[in-house]
């Protein structure tokens, strides 16, 4: 079983879709196929369990071994590559999808998402350390087989099962049982740009600029992005501008002052970018996703 495909932006996917707060399944796929450089709208855990796979999350590049943990967060571009022959070595994997609206519900009482926190900044694949505390592949298999099953207030169980296994990712993060890999591949200035561009996403990001940054010639920055990202220079930004203006239509900032904040010079430039995206206007995301936003309505512009 693959992961469904979706809508495209200027050539880069997004693939998927969660109608719930979350899901889980447990993939065996002996017919592999070359998957694209493609993101989700919701966060992404994967249990890898077995294979011969690389995996690429924002221009790094991670040598899977079992057991170990890949953490994807939502409008991060990723993508498995395949080695061997997927009949003797199938990619084998749970996984679980997470609505970032539920996951931000749940931190307003503990903080659950540090998880996707620490793996931006220690590496975005963990390995579980032996003599661990907690055995996470126990308690991702026991949620899977829930998710899929019957029984009275099954619901209710697996979403219990499901916050009990994020309070136990989260202390095997914090007492150390998890490490960042050491088996990392990625090129220094592709990074050194991805950061610059996350960091000044309100600027006028043009590639002269970021060519300068990093002392390569332009022609070689943009065939060097594309190889390792899969994206081109202009698509990137612009999808991480629209997801950076899609979190902070959370606040109560102004939807004009929103479209200033994340780099776009006209709103209407910005409203029409978000549009093809995410199929609506900015304001009616807000008004879908935001309940109380009607209690700031009065403060936010009219757009």
């Amino acid at each position: 079983m693959m992961e469904a495909g979706g809508i495209c932006m200027q050539n880069y996917p997004k693939k998927g879709y969660l109608s719930s707060d979350f899901r889980v399944f447990h993939l065996h796929d002996e017919k592999l196929r070359t998957i694209p450089f493609h993101y989700h709208d919701f966060h992404k855990i994967i249990l890898f369990l077995g294979g011969d796979v690389d995996y690429i999350i924002e221009g790094n590049s991670y040598h899977l071994q079992p057991d170990d943990i890949v953490f994807v967060a939502a409008g991060e571009i990723h993508r498995p590559v395949f080695g061997g022959d997927g009949e003797k070595t199938p990619y084998e994997r749970i996984v679980i999808y997470i609505a970032p609206d539920f996951l931000q519900r749940l931190d307003e009482r503990a903080k659950l998402a540090k998880c996707f926190a620490a793996a931006r900044e220690q590496g975005r694949v963990m390995h579980q350390l032996p003599n661990r505390s907690h055995d996470l592949l126990f308690h991702m298999d026991k949620l899977e087989k829930t998710a899929h099953g019957e029984g009275f207030a099954n619901g209710l169980y697996t979403e219990i099962l499901f916050i009990e296994f994020l309070i136990l990712l989260n202390r095997s993060i914090e007492d150390h049982e998890l490490e960042s890999l050491d088996t990392v591949s990625y090129d220094p200035k592709i990074q050194q740009v991805l950061r610059y561009i996350n960091e000044h996403l309100a600027d006028d990001l043009t590639i002269a600029t970021l060519a300068n940054q990093v002392f390569l010639s332009r022609y070689y920055l943009m065939k060097r992005f594309k190889a390792d990202t899969g994206y081109s220079l202009h698509a990137y930004i612009r999808s991480k501008r629209l997801l950076f203006a899609r979190d902070l239509l959370r606040t109560e900032t102004s939807i004009q002052e929103i479209s200033r904040a994340s780099g776009f010079r006209d709103y209407s430039t910005f409203s029409r970018a978000f549009r093809t995206l995410f199929h609506c206007s900015p304001k009616e995301w807000r008004a879908e996703h935001v309940p109380q936003s009607a209690a700031f309505s009065s403060r936010s512009s009219s757009f």
